[in-house]
């Protein structure tokens, strides 16, 4: 399975997200390392909701990046 994760920099850490998993996030120092906790964190988060009897959401989420020109701001 595939899932999208979305990660944020705030001003003192990362913090990422899975869209098709409502409350499976994590935060760390580094990209790289909540990159490894959500790989690490989504297979909980399924073994959970199927523990308690729970559908595992299919991916449905999809990321894509937009170029925007500042031409088109103003």
């Amino acid at each position: 399975m595939k899932y999208a994760i979305v990660i944020e920099k705030a001003p003192s850490n990362y913090a990422a997200y899975a869209p098709d998993l409502p409350g499976c996030v994590a935060t760390a120092d580094t990209r790289e390392e909540v990159i490894r906790l959500m790989r690490e964190g989504i297979p909980l988060h399924i073994k959970g909701l199927l523990e308690e009897g729970e559908a595992v959401p299919q991916s449905q989420a999809t990321v894509v990046e937009l170029d925007i020109p500042l031409a088109a701001v103003a």
